[in-house]
């Protein structure tokens, strides 16, 4: 028989308090029964004794502290999955807004997910490709991985969002199932209508699980979207057999709201406020990607999170950087150039890239390519660095040329329209026309049989006549 307790000992911001509560868990959700009838639903959070702290999801006004009714449910949070989840619009806790029903689940996930045993992990192999020419040669995003975006604020991270879950698919030889989960947290009105709209008539709304937490719904269901998006993720990926590319804005909202809901506990502060296990909790986010033996699906990760001030070293994006595979920062001053995306090549990658490329996965040269691009653009740097200094015209021959590669590589290659979707053929040709710019001798990290034969092609005219 389950118990009924009757009134609460506090209630502080979303947090209530109960005494003398026994038998119950951590994360064990409760029913919160109010005077009118109305019914709202808990979390236990924190357990001392027999006294309980438990989290409201609606938030805790109308409570009273005499007659509201709590009964405990015996089980954590969870959410009901089917494969009727794709092309459906839920809440930040998982209840459909689209106006469509409920979902008729084959059964219920617990939001926290289960932990994934490392010796069941396979290394991640295989390429998504996302149609975006810097991302898919210089960064390539791998099954498996996760990769997040380092933006700033009114940088255009939505913008490359959309792009990405229109565009994204498996090699174009694959015949396996792929769908992406899609979750925005703290976001306004308008930029959820516009990522509703994106998709829906883009088409790709029917191949896409979304949940949207706006910036005026609860903090604590903001801590609960990525929960479940990713629990959604897991079960299309490892019960459906499909893989999953999960795509997450803004990190930094649900870093926030873990900062005030620790707050409201009087719990210690650590960097910037934030709590000191802000790295653990964002691990038990990210690490939820994978492969797994003996699964035929996968579950990807894009986490996108925007630093204040745009300072790396910020808590956020440099706990994140710490536990994913890489990262992809976008560029202020590209940004304002009219670059789009503004992604700053040089202190992005993919520490995975190298396994997921080349011959059997995207196309031979892939690496030669990409190595050479780097290389020449870090060298785009060091010459534009050296003309603020001494002036233009007093550069070398080989300098202005660094100059001009600079200049083609940032407006054809990185500059892509919203709706350009490159195959990985056409981004590595590109590529190779851009490097024909500098002379055979600069090409120092390519074989070089491989540029005579093959893939320098001198008497190019693309980028002859090409007004800088």
């Amino acid at each position: 028989m389950s118990l009924q307790y009757l009134g609460m000992r506090e209630i502080n911001g979303p947090l209530i308090v109960l005494d003398k509560v026994q038998g119950v868990g951590y994360d064990e959700v409760a029913r919160i029964r109010l005077d009118d009838g109305t019914e709202r639903t808990g979390r236990i959070v924190e357990i001392d004794g027999e006294r309980a702290v438990l989290q409201v999801f609606e938030g805790t006004k109308g409570l009273s502290l005499t007659n509201t009714k709590t009964q405990f449910t015996g089980k954590p949070m969870e959410m009901p999955l089917s494969e009727e989840l794709l092309g459906r619009v839920f809440s930040g806790a998982g209840k459909p807004i689209d106006g469509l029903g409920d979902i008729f689940p084959e059964q219920l996930g617990d939001i926290n997910g289960k932990p994934l045993n490392p010796v069941s992990r396979n290394y991640p192999r295989n390429y998504i490709r996302t149609g975006i020419s810097s991302i898919d040669s210089l960064m390539t995003l791998i099954r498996g991985q996760k990769l997040p975006i380092f933006s700033g604020s009114g940088l255009s991270h939505n913008k490359l969002a959309v792009q990405i879950v229109r565009q994204a698919q498996l090699a174009d030889d694959s015949n396996e199932k792929f769908a992406v989960v899609f979750a925005a947290m703290g976001v306004k009105n308008d930029v959820a209508d516009y990522f509703r709209k994106s998709f829906s008539d883009s088409g790709a709304l029917q191949n896409v699980v979304m949940f949207l937490n706006l910036s005026n719904d609860p903090i604590i269901e903001r801590i609960l979207t990525p929960r479940c998006a990713l629990t959604a993720a897991e079960y299309l990926a490892y019960e459906k057999n499909m893989h999953i590319l999960v795509i997450m804005t803004d990190m930094t909202s649900y870093a926030e709201a873990v900062r005030e809901f620790s707050s409201s506990k009087g719990e210690i502060p650590s960097r910037k406020g934030y709590p000191g296990y802000l790295y653990s909790d964002l691990a038990s986010l990210y690490e939820r990607a994978g492969v797994i033996k003996d699964a035929k699906g996968s579950v990807t990760q894009i986490p996108i999170l925007t630093m204040p001030n745009d300072d790396i070293t910020h808590p956020v994006p440099d706990l994140t950087g710490y536990i994913t595979e890489g990262q992809i920062v976008l560029d202020r001053s590209l940004d304002q150039t009219g670059i789009y995306p503004p992604i700053s090549v040089l202190p992005s990658l993919s520490r995975l890239m190298k396994d997921g490329i080349g011959e059997g996965y995207t196309r031979a040269d892939h690496a030669a390519c990409a190595n050479q691009l780097f290389a020449s653009y870090a060298k785009v740097q060091e010459a534009r660095s050296l003309a603020s200094v001494i002036g233009e015209e007093e550069l070398s021959a080989t300098d202005k040329k660094y100059l001009e590669f600079g200049i083609l590589f940032e407006r054809f290659f990185v500059s892509q329209d919203a709706d350009e979707n490159r195959s990985i053929e056409q981004t590595l040709d590109l590529g190779w026309d851009l490097l024909s710019v500098l002379p055979l001798t600069e090409l120092d990290r390519v074989d070089e049989a491989l540029l005579k034969e093959k893939y320098h092609p001198e008497h190019t005219v693309r980028f002859q006549n090409a007004q800088l």
